[in-house]
């Protein structure tokens, strides 16, 4: 038995924020990260809307990047002491990943961390409140999925969490929000999206039902990011919504090793951090390239739906070419080595990395199976941008 499973509810459009002033309960708790939506006035639209609703609301401010550990604990100490019935999270991927774990803390308070890292064993949610994601970037697509991503700092790894629990009761897809992305956060989280849709296109659990918004939110990646990443809002709107849509997908098919690659290297080096949406971007072609062996039909399938024709093996090879060559138009660079991770660090983690990769949850559902010597190989062929042959 399979199970296809989506928030009861998602409010898209212009100005949908305004759902908020129709909710029923009596307290809500409002998660945000570094503070563009306050600078925007969304921050003080939310709350007017809620004080409609009657709902008295508090702020949990300053949700970091990739959020850790630490803060997740914070906010559900905060969640304790306040009790709301409704969790409300608005931004970028974080404070929503963020908010989704203070969630099973703040119902479960004696869980620990270590119970929940284990995929789908989460204690049943919603004994004292519901949730609310209000996305105001373009990619992660958390406002409609099973899964929250949360960083150890102490021990450089990145934990996908995944249970249904979490699956937001609410989706808010206001495209409003997302106007405010600067360049460089709309090319990232744009080929986050994209990722997630070819991962989910060629998972071993893809379906008639994943099957079709993976295939449209990938051709509306093709249409509308390069407008998007300069500034044409229309098409920003547009992005917004193919990425709820490769949300929809992956959520229920699952990811691969693009996604297992990029959680166990993006706080792994000194020399900076790598953003999770430009990590994507550099190992997909890679990760395209190996698991062709296995998948070579389903990846000429995503071809030939945005228009590459030849054989399978032509289109895979011309599918591959196009995303290199978006990657180039967004800024994003070939290699690890040109994104600047320093070759001896490199050389003395990768083997770590490697074997924290193959474990990592989204492997399991990647197309071709992996062993840590051929992830070590595959890691390399991204450091140095050489071709993968194997």
């Amino acid at each position: 038995m399979l199970r296809f499973t989506l928030p009861r509810d998602m409010y898209y459009g212009k100005g949908s924020l305004e759902q908020l002033k129709n909710l029923k309960g009596k307290k809500a708790i409002l998660v945000l990260g570094g503070g563009s939506m306050k600078k925007f006035g969304f921050v003080d639209r939310a709350v007017a809307y809620l004080k409609e609703a009657g709902i008295e609301t508090i702020l949990f401010e300053n949700v970091e990047p990739d959020p850790s550990v630490e803060t997740v604990m914070k906010g559900a100490e905060m969640m304790r002491e306040f009790e709301p019935d409704w969790i409300i999270s608005m931004g970028g991927g974080s404070p929503i990943d963020a908010a989704k774990a203070m969630w099973v803390f703040y119902e479960y308070p004696e869980t620990s961390f270590e119970d929940i890292i284990q995929p789908f064993s989460f204690p049943t949610l919603r004994q004292k409140a519901q949730f609310i994601a209000i996305p105001s970037t373009s990619g992660t697509a958390t406002e409609v999925t099973a899964f929250s991503v949360i960083t150890d700092y102490a021990k450089g790894v990145k934990y996908p969490l995944a249970d249904y629990n979490i699956t937001p009761d609410i989706a808010i897809v206001d495209p409003d929000l997302a106007e405010t992305m600067p360049p460089t956060l709309t090319a990232h989280t744009g080929m986050d999206a994209l990722t997630h849709a070819v991962e989910a296109y060629v998972s071993t659990l893809n379906s008639p039902f994943t099957d079709p918004l993976a295939i449209k939110a990938i051709q509306m990646v093709f249409d509308y990011l390069p407008a998007s990443f300069n500034g044409d809002m229309a098409a920003r709107e547009q992005m917004h919504y193919a990425q709820c849509m490769a949300g929809q997908a992956f959520t229920n098919a699952l990811l691969g090793i693009v996604h297992s690659m990029a959680h166990k290297t993006g706080a792994a080096f000194s020399t900076g951090h790598i953003p999770h949406g430009c990590a994507n971007a550099i190992y997909l072609p890679y990760v395209i390239k190996f698991n062709a062996k296995n998948a070579e039909d389903r990846y000429a399938d995503i071809a030939r739906s945005v228009g590459i024709t030849g054989t399978n093996a032509e289109c895979v090879k011309q599918l591959c070419e196009k995303i290199d060559a978006y990657n180039g138009s967004l800024g994003i660079p070939k290699s690890l080595k040109e994104f600047g991770i320093l070759e001896d660090e490199f050389k003395e983690k990768i083997g770590k990395i490697a074997e924290l990769a193959v474990a990592d949850a989204c492997t399991g559902s990647n197309p071709r199976s992996i062993t840590p010597a051929e992830m070590e190989k595959l890691f390399a062929c991204t450091y140095y941008g050489t071709e993968v042959d194997f």
